[in-house]
């Protein structure tokens, strides 16, 4: 209920923010606003998870490690929207239809397959995967699949309130510092 309710009500106050960078997207590169991604769930089960493109078209669906020369398939404008984490925007839809949650870990390429695997070996995939979490706000890009799954690891073992709210709080902190983030 609780990410229900703030998912509804943050979509609300950022509706000008989302509908400025919807247009935006458009007029500066080819190709849809929103790019819609094969994500593995709660389960394992696999969901489409939307995130505003920031990739030109042809690009591969793979870790943005994993490419070859990242930088030259980001848009002008996905610089910044990944920089200052505004892609995400769209998973607030993800929120209120259910397949994510504010809280929880990253949910997964369809194609990584050894963080699957490691999240499944954890328990890990009986979470819902999150907007953000505890691995997110401990390294996010810079931590390795394993360092990430003993984070999530350790979130589904502490899952609290209070735990949520420090996260949400230093997430806050972490994209205006924009610390952490690959562009």
């Amino acid at each position: 209920m609780i990410d229900l309710f703030l998912g509804a009500i943050l979509i609300l106050i950022l509706f000008l923010p989302i509908l400025c960078v919807s247009i935006l997207v458009k007029l500066t590169s080819k190709g849809p606003i929103i790019f819609w991604s094969d994500r593995i769930g709660v389960n394992n089960t696999t969901f489409s998870m939307p995130k505003f493109r920031t990739m030109l078209v042809d690009t591969p669906q793979v870790a943005t490690h994993l490419l070859k020369d990242a930088n030259n398939n980001v848009t002008r404008v996905g610089i910044a929207l990944r920089a200052l984490s505004i892609d995400e925007l769209p998973q607030l839809y993800s929120i209120l239809k259910g397949d994510m949650s504010l809280i929880g870990p990253r949910p997964a390429l369809f194609n990584q397959f050894d963080l699957i695997e490691l999240r499944t070996k954890s328990n890990v995939h009986l979470l819902t995967p999150g907007l953000t979490g505890w691995a997110q706000i401990s390294g996010r890009d810079e931590l390795s699949i394993e360092e990430k799954v003993v984070l999530d690891k350790e979130y589904l073992d502490s899952m609290s309130l209070s735990f949520d709210l420090k996260i949400l709080l230093v997430t806050a902190l972490k994209v205006i510092r924009r610390k952490g983030i690959s562009h």
